[in-house]
């Protein structure tokens, strides 16, 4: 009798003489010679009397470097039209979670760049659209390199909707022991992203019917907490690598109390909710600031300042949450002078945690930005402090902006004295500012700029003084960045040679300025 998760594999031929070639997975040792097994893949025109071969162990799968640049299905075969997979190294899909003494018991964070994830439920350095427009982005953005596979960055492993419960339940043990492989073999530090986990429990519902299973709360499976942890604890830090797992998580109607996405976030140590009001709003990520959750978020982890500052934008935007439903019936007016400076503040929070992503290039022609975590926690610091009172909260959405000219004195060019304070997201393009008789000409690379009491902050991502930058580099980056413009192929690249272009451009343009 074969194992318990044994691979079995049925052979022969349809009534149309078509050869069959079913893998399934035991599942139940019924007796009398008899097991029950779950299908891999499509089951039509199997009969009984059909030859079952025991392979004798799990399902196993191909890892290591062959891997990356590859797409494969539940049982590791490739479904790219790109040939074999150049290994002969397999690892079975069912695995032990690592011993306690091999975890790596050190707390860190991982910065994502994008501020109010960093800020407010920032994610542990391990684990917290449609599959052919990712993989052709995925190659356009050099993420996977079509002209030397080797040097590709991801392997990705399908379990689509139309396939059987069986692949989709265990797909994702597939992507898991690959991961597994860089992590523990090749020592590297892994991201592993799963769309969607709620998948996986529906799948494994579906199982647990054809089984015969009593089904338990909601008609989940009985077996979800164990199914979800022989998962989820696979997923760690070990002293050789790590897994950091990023997860999109199906809430049902909404019900955070659902058996699923509560089994779930039992094992994140973070957790981001999206929510449709920001959206509405047009904030975006329109990520909900008071429901996303960090283990991460203690002081003895992030640091006293970043934990102070994330406490206190978090009361902030809790008081203004309770003040809402008295604006909405007597208006801001009613407030006290304390809860009016509350609101004023919690709306500013709510537009400076908007960000353009690199993503959405495509769709807003707004570059994305990256922001470290110092400067984050250094803007929600200058918004509660009230350095930024008498700012609009208009001021705070990011906006484009291709020139500012400043004036301090005369007051002739571009912002004049006494102008309305404003503070904005800063495009790529030059800057100048008068200083009496005096011009100073810079190139930037894009920032943010605030303007007020006839003075100027611009915390920018790059700049250059025009009289500082060389006129022949300048003009031979510049014909660079065009020829490129004209080869480039794909969005991603036409993208990334459009930023370039408009980089070379604002250095040669601060230098015609000057001269």
């Amino acid at each position: 009798m074969p194992n318990i998760y044994n691979a079995l594999v049925v052979k022969g031929r349809d009534t149309a003489s078509q050869q069959i070639n079913v893998t399934c997975e035991v599942q139940q040792l019924l007796g009398n010679n008899r097991v029950r097994a779950v299908a891999m893949s499509a089951t039509e025109g199997l009969m009984r009397g059909m030859e079952v071969i025991d392979t004798g162990a799990p399902l196993s799968v191909p890892v290591g470097g062959a891997t990356l640049g590859r797409i494969f299905n539940v049982l590791g075969e490739p479904v790219d039209d790109l040939g074999p997979v150049d290994t002969r190294t397999t690892s079975p899909i069912h695995r032990s979670a690592p011993a306690f003494i091999q975890l790596d018991t050190k707390l860190s964070i991982f910065e994502t760049g994008i501020k109010v994830v960093d800020l407010l439920a920032p994610y542990r350095r391990e684990r917290t659209r449609e599959g052919n427009d990712l993989y052709m982005e995925m190659k356009e953005s050099g993420v996977i390199n079509e002209e030397n596979i080797a040097e590709s960055k991801v392997a990705l492993v399908y379990g689509q909707m139309n396939e059987p419960p069986g692949a989709r339940m265990r797909v994702g043990l597939t992507a898991l022991t690959m991961a597994e492989y860089f992590r523990d073999v090749n020592e590297q530090d892994v991201l592993l992203f799963i769309d969607n986990i709620f998948r996986f429990v529906q799948a494994g519902s579906e199982v647990s019917a054809l089984l015969g299973r009593m089904p338990s709360a909601v008609g989940y499976q009985p077996t979800l907490s164990t199914e979800m942890g022989t998962l989820q604890e696979r997923i760690t830090s070990t002293k050789e690598g790590s897994i950091t797992s990023i997860q999109a998580v199906y809430v049902p109607a909404d019900d955070l109390t659902d058996p699923a996405p509560a089994t779930t976030f039992a094992h994140l140590d973070a957790t981001t909710v999206l929510s449709r009001g920001l959206a509405a709003k047009g904030i975006y990520p329109a990520v909900d600031p008071l429901d996303s959750t960090s283990t991460m978020l203690q002081p003895q982890i992030v640091g006293e300042e970043h934990y102070e500052t994330a406490q206190r934008v978090k009361q902030t935007l809790q008081r203004y949450k309770e003040l809402q439903d008295i604006i909405a019936i007597l208006g801001l007016d009613e407030l006290s002078e304390e809860d009016r400076l509350t609101v004023a503040r919690a709306r500013k929070i709510e537009r400076f945690l908007s960000q353009p992503f690199f993503v959405a290039e495509v769709f807003t022609g707004s570059p994305g930005k990256y922001v470290g975590l110092g400067e984050t926690i250094r803007g929600f610091k200058l918004i509660l402090s009230g350095e930024f009172d008498s700012l609009p909260e208009q001021a705070f959405y990011l906006v484009e902006v291709k020139e500012i000219i400043l004036s301090t004195n005369s007051g002739q060019i571009g912002v004049l004295p006494n102008h309305a304070p404003i503070a904005t997201a800063v495009d790529i393009g030059i800057l100048r500012i008068r200083l009496n008789d005096q011009w100073l000409t810079m190139a930037l690379m894009g920032g943010f700029a605030r303007i007020g009491n006839n003075e100027v902050t611009v915390l920018v991502n790059d700049a250059e003084k025009g009289s500082d930058i060389d006129p022949q580099e300048a003009q031979q980056t510049l014909e660079i960045a065009e020829a490129n413009l004209r080869k480039a192929e794909g969005k991603r690249q036409i993208i990334e040679a459009n930023l370039a272009l408009r980089r070379a451009r604002a250095r040669v343009e601060a230098i015609n300025v000057i001269s």
